[in-house]
């Protein structure tokens, strides 16, 4: 339907996909995957990957893993499903300004998380505590296991199969591995992922905007949940500027839409940041291939100097005032005791495991079993853990 005197014209009518830098991974000259498959028809070959991983069991647990607050504490607030979504968005965001592959930063940005286990980092603490006599704990490596051994959707192997690209990015998108973890080291002899070297700058994309989203998005829900003020988090430079924007913007805002339009600011001048210090650093390295990239000494996407000064006051504020919360602490405390309990009683009894992980377990207390009953825990949302330890531990409950 046509309106007299009104134009329409697409938003989108001159946004088509910039061509890609010579520096981004090409699909057309990917490493491949461990297990060969034919070609994915009209999709590319990082297309493929982030839709297995969309597709795949790990990522719609991410709906009930908490981010900061469990999920009976409010319906409102990130998961770490949401969380994934908005690293994506940001991801792609900063890939197309960058002329790099869109689809493989997606993917990794979807798959970042996959390996988190319960109740955020206090049941990765946790874990880690448990396991620490068998290597430890560190939810990168089991995002990797996620992908390549614990998913079982295919006949033909474990895992997802996914291309080499995506999966370097999974292992080493925070730079070289020094000292890579029990599964990484054995994974990468079967697979070798280049552990010495940085990542492409698509998956230093997307561990850049993993950054961006939860600072800002924890900032947003650290507001909601009235753990302190926007006022309070208005003395800090980076907010001060894009509230007093929005202040000045929209005079007249409830203090919610106030909120959001900060935010909303902050993340843009971020985004805008990482950008423009991606652009200066690629002109001085004039790389010809993404191997160049890989074999700089430095990442090339990082915040610029002037925004890492104004980004770590923020940081400092969310510990101090949101992760170390004494209402945020007590939920810790007793999340981490769930974990603990769960592993101590299926790690000395691994008869009460389901029956296809009791299948993979071996002798009580041993290494394996102590593996398989890290992945079972891992791989559970907040409501199923808490769930079996009631069943665990409450002998009114049925098993």
């Amino acid at each position: 339907m046509a309106f007299p005197g009104l134009t329409l014209q697409s938003e989108a009518a001159s946004l088509a996909p910039p061509a890609r830098a010579p520096w981004a991974v090409q699909p057309e000259t990917s490493r491949g995957r461990l297990h060969p498959e034919a070609p994915g028809g009209a999709r590319s070959p990082f297309q493929r990957d982030r839709d297995r991983i969309i597709h795949s069991t790990a990522f719609r647990r991410l709906q009930l893993k908490t981010q900061v607050f469990i999920y009976h504490e409010g319906d409102a607030f990130r998961t770490r499903l949401t969380h994934s979504i908005e690293v994506a968005q940001i991801a792609r965001s900063i890939a197309r300004q960058l002329r790099l592959d869109e689809d493989l930063a997606e993917a990794l940005a979807l798959a970042h998380d996959l390996g988190h286990p319960p109740f955020g980092h206090a049941g990765e603490e946790a874990l880690n505590g448990v396991m620490r006599n068998w290597g430890g704990y560190d939810h990168n490596a089991q995002s990797l296991k996620a992908v390549t051994l614990l998913e079982e959707r295919y006949a033909g192997f474990d895992g997802l199969n996914l291309t080499w690209e995506t999966l370097e990015g999974l292992a080493k998108h925070n730079g070289p591995l020094r000292r890579p973890s029990p599964y990484i080291v054995e994974y990468d002899r079967r697979h070798p992922l280049d552990l010495a070297t940085h990542a492409s700058a698509e998956a230093q994309i997307a561990a850049i905007a993993d950054d961006i989203a939860y600072n800002n998005h924890d900032l947003d829900d650290g507001l909601r949940a009235g753990l302190f003020t926007l006022d309070e988090a208005g003395e800090l430079p980076l907010v001060a500027e894009a509230l007093a924007e929005a202040r000045q913007d929209a005079p007249n805002a409830s203090p919610g839409r106030l909120v959001s339009e900060t935010v909303r600011r902050v993340i843009n001048a971020m985004i805008n940041d990482v950008v423009a210090e991606a652009e200066r650093r690629i002109a001085i390295l004039q790389p010809r291939s993404v191997d160049d990239i890989r074999a700089a000494d430095a990442p090339v996407v990082t915040f610029s100097a002037a925004m890492q000064a104004r980004h770590l006051p923020l940081r400092e504020f969310l510990f101090a005032r949101m992760y170390r919360h004494w209402r945020v602490n007590r939920t810790a405390q007793k999340t981490k005791r769930v974990v603990q309990v769960l592993f101590s009683l299926l790690h000395g009894g691994p008869q009460m495991l389901p029956p296809e992980w009791q299948a993979r377990a071996g002798d009580a207390g041993s290494a394996q079993c102590a593996a398989v009953v890290c992945d079972y825990i891992a791989s559970m949302t907040d409501r199923f853990a808490l769930e079996e330890h009631r069943r665990l531990t409450d002998p009114s409950l049925p098993g």
